[in-house]
């Protein structure tokens, strides 16, 4: 155990955050997964009685492009006062922007909580704790925006190979030679058709939407265009 677990941090409890940025490594990268849940075992093991695994986050990013509720109740136990330390199987898990990182950090030294991942503890209020743990956070931060830039420069490359796909409008489809061409579904071909000529006769998208409801119900859906919020 480490010497910075004091008898105060174990009387409060031990939180372990667990999160996946996707659903695809929620359901694909189970060993993840299980690797994280773990640290409740490594909490217990030090000498922490009481464990709260707070997962709310699996399948959500950390980039703060979106809401994070798992990570909004870390924030509210930290800033109770209770939490004696955060477990997290690296930085990357708590945040990959420097806003939320930093923002918890700042928490947990102004409560006294530790945060905790396999190489060890650190304490927020100790100077060289506090520089490890934003050099932490910034690679973690980077670590992202490299794995984005990598992924723009080979669609780049891909483009202008000529091989670069992207989803196509209802009516277009890629053919095998990777051209675009009209696709050869005659339903919806024909839908689209349709769709253009009430527009045409209607003058309105409103009337049109409800008319080609009525004349072919549920049909007009199927591999069709979306009827749906999009329409006015």
């Amino acid at each position: 155990m480490s010497t910075k677990i004091t008898p105060d941090h174990l009387c409060r409890i031990a939180v372990v955050y667990v999160r996946q940025s996707t659903m695809a490594q929620v359901i694909g990268n189970l060993e993840s997964q299980r690797r994280q849940y773990d640290l409740a075992g490594a909490a217990k093991g030090a000498g922490f009685v009481s464990v709260t695994v707070i997962d709310d986050d699996l399948g959500r990013s950390g980039s703060g492009s979106m809401q994070r509720p798992g990570f909004e109740r870390l924030v509210a136990l930290v800033c109770s006062g209770d939490v004696g330390a955060v477990y997290c199987i690296e930085a990357s898990r708590l945040a990959r922007n420097g806003r939320d990182w930093h923002h918890l950090i700042d928490l947990c030294a102004l409560a006294g909580a530790l945060v905790v991942d396999p190489d060890g503890a650190y304490d927020p209020r100790l100077v060289n704790d506090r520089l490890l743990l934003g050099l932490k956070g910034t690679m973690s931060e980077y670590e992202l925006s490299l794995m984005r830039q990598r992924g723009l420069a080979a669609r780049d490359a891909k483009a202008r190979r000529g091989e670069y796909q992207f989803m196509l409008p209802p009516g277009f489809c890629w053919s095998e030679a990777g051209k675009i061409e009209i696709d050869p579904d005659e339903h919806v071909t024909g839908t689209i058709r349709l769709v253009f000529a009430k527009f045409r006769e209607l003058g309105s998208a409103r009337p049109c939407r409800a008319g080609l409801l009525r004349r072919c119900g549920r049909r007009l859906l199927h591999r069709s265009i979306p009827l749906g919020p999009k329409w006015p």
